[in-house]
């Protein structure tokens, strides 16, 4: 089973982009399992349990404490744990894809984020060593996307733009530090998901 992931602000075309991967994939006769990091969590309570199709987000959280942040912290380790057992039964059950809408990736650059509110640093640092037990996707994309025009767009983030610039900083760099494979996340829909499946075509025809 080979995972692919997609990062990226909010508002830049994740969802998007993994609906269009979900219906490629599976009008080819591959079994899909769509996945969403934040709902898979213990952290979200409200949310199914589980790889399940998740239609709606809560809202951003853009401060916490410092003891929010250590929860968050052994939420992560906790939910790594568990998507090990989860890849387990996906295979067992002869799934060829899992799609990931967000990955553990983006949880711990939201950690990193709200770390940085917390403790006011002079700049933005996550290095690759912070990220060891998270299991490499297949592919892992990052959606580049200009907070600007994403505050444009007909669903605009509801964090609003300085927000997403912050963020932005610690993605870029996290992108550059862990080989995510960058996209335009300014192109259209259909440009960038022509990217992303050349990419993951071409590999596997290798």
């Amino acid at each position: 089973m080979r995972i692919i992931s997609i990062s990226g602000l909010d508002g830049s075309g994740k969802s998007t982009q993994i609906e269009l991967l979900k219906e490629y994939f599976q009008a080819r006769g591959k079994k899909v399992c769509y996945f969403h990091a934040v709902a898979f969590s213990i952290a979200n309570k409200g949310a199914k349990r589980g790889a399940q199709s998740v239609k709606r987000e809560n809202k951003s959280i853009t401060t916490a404490s410092w003891l929010q942040i250590q929860l968050r912290k052994i939420a992560l380790f906790i939910d790594l744990l568990r998507f090990k057992k989860l890849l387990r039964k996906l295979e067992k059950s002869g799934y060829d894809y899992l799609l990931s809408d967000r990955y553990f990736y983006d949880s711990l650059i939201n950690i990193n984020y709200l770390e940085s509110k917390n403790h006011q640093p002079k700049s933005y640092q996550l290095k690759a060593k912070s990220c060891t037990n998270i299991l490499s996707p297949d592919f892992a994309f990052f959606l580049n996307a200009d907070p600007a025009k994403i505050m444009q767009r007909p669903r605009p983030a509801d964090q609003g733009l300085d927000y997403l610039i912050a963020k932005q900083k610690i993605l870029t760099q996290f992108a550059k530090e862990n080989s995510l494979i960058e996209i335009d996340g300014n192109k259209s829909q259909q440009e960038v998901f022509g990217e992303i499946i050349t990419i993951i075509e071409t590999s596997r025809n290798k």
